[in-house]
């Protein structure tokens, strides 16, 4: 190791101006190359396979846009050092360093072409998942990217000569170690996977578990991210969402109203009746609640009140324009009932007083 130092110290010593000059100058016709490049003829490239029926090749030029650029910056650097007359030991270094960073070059390039911008892995998505919301796609992007990193890894580790058929056999005797210390990690994982194939819901639904409520932004192979309408977001593992019962109310067509309207008991059968069709009609002639099931019934005898079952939907089910549409319904009840001169009643209890009342009697008959 020494000696191979000692040599590559020596080739420096015998560069001369001359040839750091020649060397910088092709450094420097490859970067005036490069601007030429990437002004011109790749956009002019770019412009003609853009015409093609396939977006694949458009794609792939966008995708290797920088690494592109890059490229011609490593080459004029390697054809500048290999021009100077160092000793073959560092000239091998420098053969496995630029072949390293091509290999990188080609992988960022494929990591950037499985992005889910990439309408080929798009298209390919829709076969199996119709739906454009889903959260198939970021999913299987988040895979694709990790397998590319490992084959980059993997390749670069090779060409370095290290033999990795050990590395990947210490793997397979340490799979077991290592499946027991990950289970967590395994469990969440394919929760993941059980949440995207089945799609209880998708980016941007509001749904409700035992664990949490809210809207939902994100999954990842570990957990999924929900903002709350409290606005903080929460980590919930996939594990966790995938063995409990999920409430999607994104997925409602119509939003349910429902309560009981109390009467007070002095209020007769009459004003009763007349009071639930009133309502009844009310509800019928809105044009924001929907007209396949109204209910609008006298219900029970409750404990301090005369009970109107009250049961409807609204046409919108988004939270703000629901509650605007329950409200004004609300103020119409309001108004029936002043017209009608019926009272909601409120819990009370009427006490009877037994003994007072014979006390009353025997004082009556002793006179």
């Amino acid at each position: 190791m020494l000696n191979r130092w000692e040599a590559f110290v020596g080739s420096l010593e015998r560069l001369e101006w001359a040839d750091l000059g020649i060397a910088f100058g092709i450094f420097v016709v490859f970067l005036i190359f490069r601007k030429i490049f990437t002004k011109y003829i790749y956009k002019l490239i770019l412009t003609l396979v853009s015409k093609t029926p396939t977006a694949v090749f458009s794609n792939l030029l966008i995708s290797y846009e920088r690494p592109l650029r890059t490229f011609w910056v490593v080459l004029g650097t390697y054809l500048s050092l290999v021009y100077l007359p160092f000793h073959f030991t560092a000239i091998e270094f420098v053969d496995h360093l630029y072949r390293s960073i091509i290999i990188v070059l080609i992988g960022w390039g494929l990591y950037n072409y499985v992005s889910y911008h990439s309408m080929a892995f798009v298209k390919i998505a829709n076969r199996i998942d119709d739906d454009e919301d889903s959260m198939l796609v970021p999913f299987l992007t988040k895979i694709l990217r990790a397998t590319v990193i490992v084959l980059i890894v993997v390749v670069v580790i090779s060409e370095w000569g290290y033999d990795i058929s050990g590395f990947i056999a210490g793997l397979g005797l340490g799979g077991l170690a290592f499946a027991l210390a990950a289970q967590d990690t395994i469990s969440n994982f394919f929760g993941g996977i059980i949440i995207i194939t089945e799609k209880p819901f998708k980016k941007g639904h509001w749904i409700e578990t035992p664990t949490v409520e809210g809207i939902v932004e994100d999954i990842t192979f570990r957990s999924t991210q929900i903002r709350t309408f409290a606005d903080s977001v929460i980590t919930v593992p996939n594990s966790t969402l995938a063995h409990e019962p999920i409430t999607n109310w994104s997925q409602m067509n119509k939003r349910q109203i429902s309560f009981n309207l109390g009467l007070t008991y002095s209020t007769s059968q009459e004003k009763v009746e007349t009071c639930a069709r009133r309502i009844e009609a009310m509800l019928r002639a809105n044009e924001d609640v929907d007209q396949e099931l109204i209910m609008v019934r006298f219900s029970e005898f409750n404990d301090s009140s005369l009970d109107i079952f009250v049961y409807f939907f609204t046409k919108s089910t988004a939270w703000v324009s629901w509650f605007e549409t329950k409200e004004a319904i609300n103020f119409k009840i309001m108004n029936i009932l002043e017209e009608e001169g019926v009272s909601v009643a409120f819990p009370s209890r009427s006490i009877y007083m037994e003994n007072e009342k014979k006390d009353n009697q025997e004082s009556s008959s002793e006179s």
